[in-house]
């Protein structure tokens, strides 16, 4: 199986934007190329303001075109622990947020003529033991409460494989190819008169008060405003509120293209997407071209500087370990390549924007949930940079000036809920 440091999904764009030479001047700078900044960037362009979009990559080199692909109103917290700590007010705001950033992202693929082959089929959030189905059952309510559109499905209602027992079917939402949606939001972008820099990476930003500074290694920015949407790599930069986030590295395995009788010898007759409702998620979905995508299951946390890598070959043997447990009448099919990307997971573990300063405001929309409720939140903080007050979905989400705590989110700590995981595994199977 080949491991590979770019995304599987697509190839990377043809040409590159020139990176900054020099200095520059604008009405507000957009650091950071992914979903969010590349969404930020086009509203304020759309609105007539001068903007200078920086990316220490390409637009969308990230976890924008290296995630499953999924549009899910879901937000990274268990449902049911978040009715417990938050009031029903609350929680109906961020699941209105999150079906909201949905149809964000479809309205966005519609507009731009963007072809990455978007299924509108929904994602089910799969119960793979008895316990896992009850839990499911919990959480029906809950969302139910909280005004989302999921509901609780059966397995052999909702056409899902064998030992897939049920689950919550999301009620909007679907797949996409995440490699070919850059390439066409990045053409979008680039053709809006954005002053796209790629291959410049923001060393240092500084609020003087008058407005902000950004350095480079060949040049600076200065601006009026700045929006931070760095994902995992913004924590390297001063400015960014401390212990905003923690870089966690996901892999994902492709494989051979499967024959269409096969998935449905195995109960598969829906085609839908799946995310399990194991602490650390798995995921799987077929794909346009024939093959199963699946991942998440083991992730490592990271350290700045974050670098550029391939999947670890054994995180990569226990995802395919995993898929021949989860799918035994597929065990002959073969993986055949896998990649990876950092994601920023919030010390909340809820999607979060705020300010960092005066004149630099932040998102961190992801969590591994996040690629609609990227863009969504980097539109949203566009058009309060224009000057909107400040939206509904947006105050959802909104953290102002407020500290964070330390994240718990480490090493260790998501070492031992993968044991855990499979603890819960092992005693399915002895229960069965």
């Amino acid at each position: 199986m080949e491991l590979i440091q770019d995304t599987g999904w697509a190839g990377q764009p043809a040409t590159v934007e020139q990176p900054l030479r020099g200095d520059t001047d604008c009405e507000v700078v957009v650091i950071g190329g992914g979903g969010g900044g590349m969404s930020a960037a086009l509203r304020l362009a759309e609105q007539g303001v001068d903007v200078v979009l920086l990316e220490a990559k390409t637009l969308g080199w990230g976890a924008t075109s290296r995630n499953a692909g999924y549009i899910t109103n879901s937000i990274a917290a268990d449902p049911e622990l978040l009715g417990l700590f938050l009031d029903r007010e609350r929680l109906r705001s961020l699941y209105r947020y999150a079906e909201n950033s949905v149809h964000f992202a479809e309205k966005a693929i519609a507009r731009h003529g963007i072809d990455c082959g978007y299924r509108r089929e929904g994602i089910v959030m799969a119960a793979v033991s008895k316990g896992q189905l009850r839990h499911a059952r919990r959480n029906a309510k809950v969302l139910a409460e909280a005004g989302s559109s999921a509901t609780f499905v059966e397995g052999r209602e909702a056409g899902l494989p064998e030992g897939f027992l049920g689950g919550l079917r999301e009620g909007v939402g679907g797949t996409l190819n995440p490699g070919e949606f850059v390439l066409g939001l990045r053409a979008a972008t680039i053709a809006a008169g954005v002053r796209v820099h790629e291959c410049t990476p923001a060393l240092d930003v500084v609020d003087n008060g008058a407005g902000v500074t950004v350095e480079t290694p060949s040049g600076r920015v200065r601006a009026r405003k700045a929006l931070l949407t760095t994902n995992a790599y913004g924590t390297t930069l001063s400015i960014t509120p401390k212990h905003l986030s923690t870089p966690v590295w996901t892999s994902l395995v492709e494989t051979e293209p499967v024959a269409p009788e096969r998935l449905d010898e195995i109960g598969w007759t829906s085609r839908a997407p799946m995310v399990t409702l194991h602490m650390i998620i798995e995921n799987y979905r077929v794909t346009p071209r024939g093959t199963i995508v699946f991942g998440t299951r083991r992730v490592q946390a990271g350290r700045h500087p974050l670098p550029d890598r391939t999947p670890a070959p054994h995180v990569v043997d226990d995802l395919v370990r995993g898929f021949r447990e989860r799918f035994p009448g597929l065990r002959d099919i073969q993986p055949r390549r896998a990649w990876g990307g950092w994601i920023g997971m919030s010390s909340t573990w809820l999607p979060v924007a705020g300010a960092a300063s005066d004149n630099v405001l932040y998102s961190l929309a992801c969590n591994g949930h996040g690629f609609a409720q990227a863009q969504y939140v980097g539109h949203l903080l566009a058009e309060h940079l224009a000057g909107a007050q400040l939206d509904e979905d947006l105050a959802a989400i909104w953290h102002g000036r407020k500290r964070f705590r330390r994240s718990l989110v480490g090493g260790t700590a998501l070492y031992a809920g993968w044991l855990a995981d499979r603890a819960s595994d092992r005693l399915s199977a002895l229960t069965k």
